[in-house]
């Protein structure tokens, strides 16, 4: 099935999902761990299984500096991949349609969870306040479509321990085309030369900034920013900036270098992972 296409089962689930939303009688799903255990991690970007075209998630825990992966579909994974580029399609695919219906019933997807492994199989759910003092009703997902939708909305995403050393020893790998990462709350994908040319880019190794949220934002850094240095070492894939933020000593913070508007600029940031409302520049 093409990634484009949308299976008709899943407007009903959407369906069901407005349903719960709008009903505060619906049972709550319980969670698999207590809600103290849960873990934050920032949703990185998709990459493949090591040897295979099997798409994976990766999530970033900064506290051990892991990467978590998770199995997603081709469907979903160009999902993600949308959103992280911030692209915006002509007619609302299934994720976006998702999204527009929670906030249409003033509901707010606070978070998604991935709280269980079992058999082998992910689980997960949505945490969605209806209004802004109403309750907070969690909704059994796939965490794929869970991940799909907090890409698109900037929701909270937390993860079991379990979870967390499911994904311990799985060897990855960057996609061949459109790799796009997120570390920090910088998206950055591969500085071309053809984006070099039209942003007016020096001919340094480095990675192309194309949307930035939280501290990074505020602290001035904008699209079109090129990093040429993390903790004085130079991405030259947008892969390998995330595993030069992953390496980042404990306790310490990320220092970036990088390029904007003609002149070279420093920043410092903390490796842990920050709930971001909405995007604070948008994508290039």
């Amino acid at each position: 099935m093409s990634p484009y296409r949308t299976p008709l089962l899943k407007p009903f689930r959407i369906l069901a999902c407005a349903l719960l939303i709008t009903s505060t009688n619906a049972p709550a799903r319980e969670l698999a761990v207590p809600d103290g255990e849960l873990v934050a991690v920032e949703l990185a970007t998709v990459a493949l299984i090591a040897g295979t075209h099997t798409p994976v998630v990766l999530l970033r825990e900064p506290t051990s500096g892991g990467v978590v992966p998770i199995f997603i579909g081709p469907p979903e994974a160009r999902a993600i991949i949308l959103a992280l580029q911030g692209a915006a399609p002509p007619r609302p695919m299934t994720h976006d349609l998702l999204r527009d219906v929670i906030d249409k019933l003033s509901g707010t997807l606070e978070s998604v969870v991935v709280d269980d492994l079992r058999d082998g199989t992910y689980h997960g759910a949505l945490e969605v306040r209806v209004g802004p003092d109403g309750p907070l009703i969690r909704i059994d997902a796939r965490p794929s479509d869970a991940l799909a939708l907090a890409a698109r909305t900037n929701a909270a995403i937390r993860v079991a321990p379990s979870v967390l050393q499911g994904g311990e020893g799985m060897e990855y790998e960057a996609l061949a085309r459109e790799q796009v990462v997120t570390a920090l709350g910088i998206t950055v994908v591969e500085a071309t030369p053809a984006l070099r040319e039209a942003l007016g880019l020096p001919d340094t190794t480095g990675v192309l900034v194309t949307a930035v949220t939280g501290l990074a934002a505020y602290a001035g850094m904008h699209p079109g920013t090129l990093i040429v240095k993390v903790n004085e070492q130079a991405p030259d894939k947008p892969l390998s900036f995330l595993e030069l933020v992953r390496a980042t000593s404990p306790g310490e913070q990320a220092r970036l270098e990088y390029w904007y508007e003609g002149k070279a600029h420093h920043l410092s940031l903390p490796t842990t992972v920050q709930h971001r409302p909405g995007r604070q520049a948008t994508s290039l």
